[in-house]
């Protein structure tokens, strides 16, 4: 039987919640769960995935460019943007992650009680976990796009596929602000543009917006999850009606961006850990990765039209 290094191969293909995963278990390690294990459990994937991929270890916080930190965990992104006006938080990774969080922007230089937004690419417990705690800190209001404000204030309950599911749910909070596709959240000197990319939830959301460093202008974006998760129904019996439409617009909307700079949910999807090492040298540079980025929305959509063909 097929025990860690399958799930490695599992994690990579079906990109659980957004994982692309790189990581390489010790042949030494207990044995772990089989993929049919796996399919059949979606708390027993979580709970793997989140002991694997170090999903609640923290990090060491660091700037990418411009007004963009990262101050996220091992393996969830969480990016603070700053402004002379107050910050804007998107994403909060899994519950208990707050106070690393908050740590980390300490760390940093700057306050998280100067938080005035907070985001999320989408209302999932890796993403969402910790925007109650940070908004209690802060007092900052939580914004999210039109088709995910009932998913976030019911704390996951309402997901199509993983409501059911008591270990997917996380503390719920009030949504303040609501926007809509293409909508622009302004703060300070930022100007962020919002693009709907449903499929992986109802409101899963693309952030997009453009930083100076150095005296050089970078566009940014901030993909969210276009992954099928195990379970996802496509064609016959879809998780929800227009499931698979939802996605096909997705593809199209990420293919239209041509970011210089892409930063994924999750931190294997965009060699974050080998972006940084060289950043120590290079700065900036690092992180300008165009290649990357069509590269993986390829993937994305080959791994859709695969899905689409074994589930008709």
């Amino acid at each position: 039987m097929k025990r860690i290094s399958t799930l490695v191969r599992l994690l990579s293909f079906v990109a659980l919640l957004g994982v692309a995963s790189a990581a390489v278990a010790q042949p030494t390690q207990p044995a772990q769960p089989t993929v049919q294990e796996l399919a059949n459990s979606p708390a027993l994937f979580l709970e793997s995935a989140r002991k694997l991929l170090k999903w609640d270890e923290p990090a060491d916080p660091t700037k990418i460019v411009g007004p963009i930190y990262f101050v996220g965990t091992k393996g969830l992104s969480v990016y603070l943007l700053t402004t002379a006006e107050g910050h804007i938080l998107l994403n909060t990774g899994m519950p208990g992650s707050g106070p690393l969080i908050e740590a980390s922007i300490r760390k940093l230089g700057f306050k998280p009680e100067e938080i005035k937004i907070l985001l999320v690419g989408h209302a999932h417990i890796d993403h969402a976990g910790g925007h109650a705690y940070l908004q209690k800190l802060s007092g900052a209001k939580i914004a999210v796009i039109r088709e995910e404000k009932a998913l976030f204030e019911s704390g996951g309950k309402l997901d199509f596929h993983y409501g059911a599911y008591k270990e997917f749910a996380f503390e719920p909070a009030k949504v303040d602000q609501v926007f809509d596709h293409g909508d622009k959240i302004k703060l300070g000197n930022l100007t962020i543009t919002a693009l709907l990319s449903s499929g992986h939830t109802r409101g899963s959301t693309t952030f997009v917006t453009a930083v100076e460093n150095g005296g050089q202008t970078y566009n940014v974006v901030f993909p969210s999850s276009a992954s099928i998760n195990p379970g996802y129904r496509l064609g016959k019996n879809p998780s929800y009606p227009g499931i698979e439409d939802d996605y096909r617009r997705t593809l199209q909307v990420l293919e239209s961006l041509k970011p210089d700079i892409w930063l994924a949910l999750h931190n294997e999807s965009f060699d974050f850990d080998a972006k940084r090492m060289r950043a120590a040298q290079a700065g900036v540079k690092a992180w300008v990765d165009p290649d990357g980025y069509r590269k993986w929305v390829a993937t994305q959509r080959e791994k859709f039209m695969a899905t689409v063909d074994r589930q008709d």
